[in-house]
């Protein structure tokens, strides 16, 4: 930092914020701090009278904290995924491009913010982002940094990849299975498969097969079968989920020959759900929270289904910590700490 005369700070950097003051009008900031001083500023700065000023003089090795900012956005940004421009106060925005689900790298975070004067912060990821949300912002601490700081970034993203990503949603042709021999004879209204087609609506994907079938093994098995004969891209085999003996959903599921990933989950609600896969279609069993809870394991894992992400029971083992959901009288979903690590 030093002190020059004004008309010889063309390129230099503010080192504090210079007030302008003109009488019945107007008192603020006619410069911020950090602003690079331009040939046109000078004219201004003479007439609120700044005839020498504190300034930093770029080196060839430094870089402000705007470029230094852009740099680091068009690193840490993957697909899918935008900041904002010009920077504000030497910061950048981060925003999703489209309505999917965002991923963060999280090892590749920590190593960037622990190479020190930058900040980059985040949302958390493997949930459903709207297009245009903030997921997260980036700096650098001081005014200047040097470049070769933004070289070990560009290293690292070069080695390892980007921070943030954004995978859009597949449209995926969805079959739907009621069971529960209450419904099939009439004696209750099923209220599981509306409520099942709503979630699923939500990411683009329509169901093009639903059926009702009573508690019986063989027929529940024969109904996912030929669901998956018809094309079904997901099948979601509702109710039966329990170790009553009457519930002969999960047998149903296992006698396709499906691959059970996991029968349990360390969440609450949705312990008792069941996700396999009948080849490559994924398969849900549903237990009845799904009916009653606004949000439970369903809704941590059809995001990532439906951004074509194939789960094995480490993805669902780690969702018990923040598996709890607190059941929160104005639910804020995605936007708590529900199904995050």
């Amino acid at each position: 930092m030093k002190v020059v005369e004004t008309i010889d700070a063309v390129g230099m950097v503010l080192c504090h914020d210079i007030t302008e003051i003109v009488p019945g009008e107007f008192k603020g900031v006619a410069f911020k701090k950090g602003h690079v001083i331009q040939k046109s500023d000078i004219d201004h700065l003479l007439r609120i009278g700044k005839e020498h000023i504190y300034v930093f003089e770029l080196k060839e090795d430094e870089l402000h904290e705007d470029e230094a900012a852009l740099a680091l956005g068009n690193l840490i940004c993957g697909e899918g995924v935008h900041f904002t421009s010009p920077p504000s106060e030497g910061k950048i925005n981060i925003h999703p491009d489209f309505k999917g689900l965002l991923k963060i790298d999280r090892e590749i975070l920590e190593e960037v913010n622990d190479l020190g004067d930058i900040c980059i912060a985040t949302i958390h990821g493997d949930r459903t982002i709207d297009e245009e949300e903030l997921i997260g912002g980036c700096r650098v601490i001081p005014l200047t940094i040097n470049k070769n700081k933004i070289d070990e970034v560009k290293k690292i993203i070069d080695e390892k990849g980007p921070i943030f990503r954004v995978k859009p949603f597949k449209t995926l042709k969805a079959a739907i299975i009621v069971t529960g021999s209450e419904v099939y004879k009439g004696r209750i209204e099923d209220k599981f498969g509306p409520v099942v087609e709503k979630k699923l609506l939500e990411f683009g994907t329509y169901v093009f097969y639903k059926t009702i079938v009573p508690d019986e093994l063989d027929l529940i098995k024969d109904e996912i079968l030929k669901a998956k004969e018809k094309g079904a891209d997901l099948i979601v085999v509702t109710g039966g989920m329990s170790v009553d003996p009457d519930d002969k959903t999960p047998g149903g599921i296992k006698a396709t020959g499906a691959n059970i990933v996991t029968y349990g989950t360390p969440v609450l609600p949705g312990a008792m759900l069941l996700m396999a896969y009948l080849d490559e279609v994924p398969v849900f069993g549903l237990p009845g929270c799904v009916m009653f809870s606004a949000r439970t394991a369903f809704d941590l894992l059809l995001p990532r289904v439906m951004a074509g992400e194939t789960i094995v029971r480490r993805d669902i083992s780690r969702l018990g910590y923040g598996g709890q959901c607190l059941k929160c009288t104005v639910c804020t979903f995605p936007n708590c700490h529900f199904g995050k690590y």
